[in-house]
């Protein structure tokens, strides 16, 4: 690269001024004379010392290193003297000041908004005391491909007295009861723990006090404490609820302690109590049973143990529990226990999703970056005079890049403080989205790290933009002082750096628009996939009774049939069932089909050595269960009333199971049963697949066994003639008719569970298409700019080529050709860059490869097309030139 300034520039500037000089006050002359002879001496010092790029990264470092060695008050002066003379600038040019600073603002908003999230998610410590010792540890049945089956109270006693890793293993499971005593029965989601659990986590009560050794001891008052959100929006946040009672579970238990906001794993919970004062948890049959698995198990590795010691510790205390106990351990379900950080559990889901979302913010950032320094240099180019003038009058390279670093960095704030203002205001959709994903997203706020990424993003952009500004400014002084011409090197240098910043935008526009494009292409095959149910005029609500008022099956069953005949006897209900769980279900969707799975045996097939028996999930339902949700029937028959198990026992199968487990036999007629069970069950139907547990899932081999094996109304469904919503209250009060102390919650209709479960690819695919839309919108705008700069700086080029015969249409090609070769060539690398990372977007997709060629074909036609379109307005300016105008002009 050439000096910025010349010996023969610097020659020219002195005899400028020499003349200008002689017009003044010999006085005046004689000493202002002298001080500028001096500044040019320097000068020439200064050329003659310096050349290259290297030189001009020194000077940059210098001119910063200068502002610091400066006295503070001479300082601020020039600081002063510098930002009055930036905003006089953007004064005079407000429409390049609002357009740099929307365009920042977009790229830096994003980007910090995304940063918060990331950094609230994956970044920061756990919210609790030395978070890094906390692990979760699991048991898998690992030939049977199953992640966690659970933990007995007898393998919760082994692995805690016999790990030499791990201190103060604590054990939780999750639960609904009833609480009453705070107006209606309310459903609430109980996690059941030891009573060392918040001593593990080190979490410190809000108000009141948490568990203590004797609570957790059997005939213990039973005791209870809030969550924070449970207490907030239930309570009013009530200071006073610690020492008022409620009644659960037919005992009255009374408040001991309210939780701070914490995150909680694996689900929310809206209040918590002791081992001992849960019904199932505390009852003799499941605390002798070593094959009652229930519960999950958090641990803390000791100081200085690793997480790879701690997992070969439990290896082998589960492979020793295996051989003490073979019974319980077969060896065909390959059982391991493996523990894992609790921070990775808490945002594994989210990790991807965040860094994708953080990539693709990254990039409109970048394309912000390459615009705003393409409306710089434009912009310097016009003020090649001015900046021509100012070195001619002694002001050195250190100067004008202080200046040009200046107005970037004004502009750069400002876009900044805008850019807060977009964040702040996107945050709690994105802690909403977040929160689909992870516990830790009530932890997304704009705090002084968000703050920081601002400021940092805002400074990186005005020394990125304002740099490149200045390492192109006029190189040629006597051009520079002369209307109208121009340096050919220099206007080469930034000809090639624009048309290079225009080929990034397209590149990293095309990234962007093929991630949204593939993320759009999989929403809409997700929104269109068959069900297999019809989701139309369904109500679904959760149907809650108390544990200990209906202690039987056969109790539960009778109340089941009760809530039927009174729900059926509602004006608008063509139909109603009960099941346990239903489709799309947001809590059936967190568990998987895992938590409803078990093993299971087939008539006639023994198994051999070593081999696990086939798994499959289970669903009970009442018998009107496939009408109410049109499910179809495929052979032999669906349930009737007569089957409720005192005759023969029965089952219905879906294709799945038949696929799976009868691939080329019918299976009706056939018998199984589950691997505890005595009895053998009939299959008597086959019915068609239903995706229960997400649409982007595949419908796993399912059993419905009928409800009168005794299985409580967990959920009730009900399909009506018309809006289902009209029909909620009616149906609610006929569940309160058969038993007011019921607690019926949940209530949506399953058009909204669809809805819902597909509510995290629609916001991902929103976020991509929002942020695809801005990079092509920036794109645009930064090929129409540039070409209507080129444009302006060949007037006298145009004029000739008309006046020697050229035709009008011939200047518009000439001027879309070169739009379109950077745009090919800008898609052409960003088709290499998607190739390469859109594999990052595998595991979000739904039925579309990450290399699909509709979604490459339709992006590359569309930043084609949206290139020309923003480049024909200045080709036909172009070829409107009136040459004679253009020559006189010159």
């Amino acid at each position: 690269m050439a000096p910025m300034t010349s010996p023969t520039n610097l020659s020219f500037s002195q005899k400028v001024f020499r003349r200008l000089l002689s017009v003044l006050p010999s006085d005046f002359r004689a000493n202002f004379g002298h001080e500028m002879e001096g500044v040019f001496a320097e000068q020439r010092r200064d050329i003659e010392g310096r050349g290259g790029p290297l030189d001009f990264l020194k000077l940059w470092w210098e001119t910063f290193l200068g502002i610091f060695r400066t006295a503070p008050r001479e300082h601020w002066d020039i600081l002063k003297q510098d930002g009055a003379y930036a905003v006089r600038m953007m004064r005079k040019n407000v429409g390049f000041a609002v357009i740099a600073v929307l365009t920042l603002a977009l790229g830096i908003g994003a980007n910090t908004a995304i940063f918060s999230v990331v950094h609230a998610v994956l970044l920061r410590p756990l919210p609790y005391p030395e978070g890094q010792q906390l692990v979760f540890v699991r048991q898998q049945a690992q030939r049977e491909g199953i992640d966690d089956i659970g933990f007995s109270v007898h393998e919760i006693q082994d692995y805690r007295e016999q790990s030499r890793t791990l201190s103060g293993l604590v054990e939780y499971h999750n639960m609904s009861f009833i609480l009453f005593g705070h107006g209606d029965p309310d459903r609430v989601r109980t996690a059941v723990v030891s009573a060392n659990y918040f001593d593990l986590f080190g979490v410190k009560p809000l108000l009141g006090r948490t568990f203590l050794p004797s609570d957790d001891t059997l005939g213990a008052p039973p005791v209870l404490i809030l969550s924070y959100d449970y207490w907030r929006i239930n309570f009013g946040s009530d200071p006073d609820i610690v020492g008022k009672t409620f009644e659960l579970n037919d005992k009255v238990h009374t408040v001991v302690g309210v939780l701070p906001p914490v995150p909680q794993y694996p689900v929310e919970s809206d209040v918590f109590m002791p081992t001992s004062a849960c019904p199932f948890r505390s009852a003799k049959i499941f605390i002798e049973n070593r094959d009652s698995r229930m519960m999950e198990a958090f641990a803390r590795v000791k100081p200085g143990v690793s997480i790879a010691e701690a997992r070969a510790d439990l290896t082998t205390i589960s492979g020793r529990l295996r051989a003490e106990y073979p019974k319980s351990y077969p060896e065909q379900m390959g059982y391991a226990a493996v523990t894992s950080p609790l921070r990775e559990e808490l945002t594994h889901d989210a990790r991807p999703t965040l860094l994708i979302l953080l990539a693709a913010a990254a990039f409109v950032l970048l394309i912000a970056c390459a615009n705003v320094a393409n409306l710089t240099l434009a912009r310097t180019s016009r003020r090649e005079r001015e900046l021509a003038v100012r070195t001619a009058l002694g002001a050195g390279r250190g100067r004008l890049l202080r200046q040009l670093l200046t107005e970037s960095l004004i502009l750069a704030i400002m876009g900044g403080l805008l850019a807060l203002v977009f964040a702040s205001s996107s945050l709690e959709l994105l802690a909403d989205f977040a929160a689909r994903l992870t516990p830790r997203a009530h932890e997304i706020r704009m705090d002084t790290g968000a703050l920081v990424f601002t400021l940092v993003a805002a400074l990186g952009t005005s020394v990125l933009f304002g740099t490149l500004a200045a390492l192109f400014s006029r190189a040629n002084l006597t051009s520079g002082l002369k209307e109208g011409t121009s340096g050919a090197g220099t206007g080469r240098r930034k000809d090639r750096l624009r048309g290079a910043l225009i080929v990034s935008q397209i590149a990293f526009s095309f990234v962007l628009l093929i991630g949204a494009g593939l993320m759009l292409r999989s929403l809409r095959k997700l929104l269109t996939v068959d069900a297999g149910f019809s989701a139309q005029h369904v109500l679904a609500m959760r149907t809650t009774f108390s544990f200990s008022k209906y202690a039987s099956g056969d109790q539960l069953t009778v109340v089941g049939k009760k809530v039927l005949d009174r729900v059926q006897a509602v004006p608008g209900v063509l139909s109603a069932s009960l099941s346990s769980v239903y489709p799309l279900e947001k809590e059936a969707i967190v568990a998987g089909s895992n938590a409803f799975s078990g093993p299971f045996r087939i008539e006639g097939r023994e198994l051999n050595p070593g081999e696990a028996p086939p798994v499959t999930s289970q669903i009970v339902v009442s018998p009107g269960y496939f009408q109410t949700l049109g499910i179809p029937l495929r052979e032999g028959r669906l349930l009737t009333d007569a089957d409720d198990g005192k005759h023969q026992i029965v089952v219905l199968i879906n294709e799945a199971a038949k696929r799976q487990f009868w691939p080329h036999e019918d299976p009706v007629g056939k018998r199984v049963r589950g691997e505890n069970d005595k009895e053998w069950t009939t299959i008597v139907g086959v019915v068609g697949d239903v995706r229960d547990f997400g649409l982007e899932r595949p419908a796993p081999p399912e059993f419905y066994v009928p409800q009168g094996e005794g299985v409580g109304p967990n959920a009730l469904l009900v399909r009506t003639a018309a809006d289902p919503a009209s029909v909620a209250l009616a149906a609610a009060s006929a569940v309160h008719e058969v038993d007011s102390q019921a607690a019926v919650t949940h209530t949506l209709t399953l058009e909204q569970a669809r809805a819902d479960s597909t509510a995290a690819p629609r916001v991902i695919a929103s976020l991509l298409g929002i942020f695809g839309a801005l990079a092509l919108l920036i794109a645009a705008a930064g090929i129409g700019g540039i070409m209507a700069l080129n444009v302006s700086q060949r007037v006298k080029e145009m004029g000739v080529r008309m006046a020697l015969g050229a035709q009008p249409s011939a200047i518009l090609r000439m001027i879309l050709r070169q739009s379109l070769i950077l745009t090919v060539l800008g898609v052409a690398i960003g088709a290499i860059g998607a190739l390469a990372m859109t594999g990052l977007l595998k595991s979000l997709l739904f039925q579309v490869a990450p290399t699909d060629p509709v979604t490459f074909i339709v992006v590359a036609m569309v930043l084609i097309a949206s290139a020309l379109l923003a480049s024909f307005l200045p080709a036909r300016q172009a070829s409107s030139i009136d040459p004679i105008v253009a020559l006189r002009n010159e």
